[in-house]
Order: C-alpha cells, then sequence, then structure tokens
C-alpha cells in the first residue's frame, strides 16, 4: 500500500477557533455543531479557510442550513486531551451536534486501545448528556502496526458508536489515504491531507453529519 495510510497520526502545534453565526438569528437559538478534533481538523499546513471544518461552514451557508461551528481542534491532541477539554466546551457552547474526530494520535503514540475507547466513549457519553447529538469520525492506522492492531484500532469506532448510539463516519481519509494518488495527495511530510483533499474530506463527514442537523 506504499505510505498511503501515513493519515495525519501527528503531533503538532494548533489553535481553535470560533465561527460567528451563519445568520442573523440571535446567537443563542442558532444550533452549535462542535468539532472536537486534531491535525487533520485544525488546518496544520494550510491556508486559513481551507481545511475541512471551514468548508463545512460553507457549506452550511450556501445550504442556507442555520448553524454556528466552533473547531475546538488542536493539533497532536489525543482523545485523553479531548476528554479533558469537552466538559468546558459542552458547558460554554451548548452544543447540538459534537463532531469528534479523535484518536489517530493515541496510535501514534502506542497508547492502549482500551484507553482510547474508553476516552471516546465517555466524550459521547458527556455530550449526549448534555443534550448533544454525537458523531464519531473515524480514523485507521498503517498496516505496519500489525494486522490485528489495525482491525481492533479501525473497529473500536464503530462499537462506541454502536454502544451509545451515535452515529460514525468510518473513516475522515476515505478516497484520500486509500486512493489511486494516494501519496499526491499529502503534504511534504507525508502525514497531513493537502488542501485539495480537504473537499474530499468533507464529503466522507458531510452525509452522516447532514442527519443530525435540524432540518
Amino acid at each position: 500500500m506504499r505510505r498511503r495510510h501515513c493519515i495525519a497520526l501527528c503531533a503538532a502545534a494548533g489553535l481553535a477557533w470560533t465561527h460567528a453565526p451563519l445568520h442573523a438569528q440571535p446567537a443563542a437559538t442558532v444550533p452549535v455543531v462542535i468539532v472536537v478534533g486534531d491535525s487533520l481538523s485544525a488546518e496544520y499546513g494550510l491556508r486559513r479557510g481551507t481545511g475541512w471544518v471551514a468548508l463545512l461552514e460553507q457549506r452550511l451557508a450556501q445550504q442556507k442550513i442555520a448553524a454556528r461551528v466552533v473547531n475546538a481542534s488542536i493539533s497532536g491532541d489525543t482523545t485523553s486531551g479531548g476528554r479533558s477539554r469537552l466538559p468546558a466546551l459542552l458547558a460554554q457552547h451548548k452544543p447540538a451536534v459534537v463532531v469528534i474526530e479523535l484518536g489517530g494520535n493515541d496510535a501514534l503514540r502506542g497508547l492502549p486501545l482500551q484507553m482510547t475507547e474508553d476516552n471516546l466513549s465517555a466524550m459521547t457519553d458527556a455530550a449526549q448528556k448534555a443534550g448533544a447529538k454525537v458523531l464519531l469520525v473515524g480514523m485507521q492506522v498503517p498496516p505496519n502496526y500489525g494486522t490485528d492492531y489495525a482491525n481492533r484500532f479501525a473497529a473500536l469506532f464503530e462499537k462506541v458508536g454502536r454502544a451509545r448510539k451515535a452515529d460514525v463516519v468510518p473513516f475522515l481519509l476515505k478516497g484520500v489515504a486509500d486512493g489511486p494518488d494516494a501519496l499526491g495527495m499529502f503534504q511534504a511530510d507525508r502525514i497531513h491531507p493537502k488542501e485539495e483533499a480537504h473537499p474530499r474530506m468533507l464529503e466522507n463527514v458531510w452525509p452522516a453529519l447532514r442527519r443530525l442537523l435540524p432540518r
């Protein structure tokens, strides 16, 4: 598979940002979508406004879907980091939808799969108890991690989703890391997707996310 699964298992600096409401409704009445992710969602190495989360905001505006996007993604974050940050985010933004895009850095650091599963479960539980719908965005690891580990890692997102009745995107980088021009879709580090890969990443997330948004 060459290096097609070098799929953003990375640790790099990043910042979270908040976008304004798309329409002139009072902020309190506009549903909030929080994305809690790592470098794949934090526009690592990209021009600001070109990552899939920024493209999501544009999609919402184009389709006249009133929603406010809060990108709470930090490059290098793990599920433990997301779990520790989530309570404050829930209290501050009172989201209608929480998108959890974490786990890749857990695998990079060789953290136990059970810990990753427990953290994703705890985040899902916390968001649901706060009244939010949850979308888990899955990741995969390179084949050199071993077939058993890779299969169990990929399956844990669906496992958590089934147990918590949360929606799941199986693989954020489907069509990017496993496409015919996988190497050409990544930055020079062969880890982070290029700008042109992010529209496909949004398309991978959009169908499941759209079902969770108000009609």
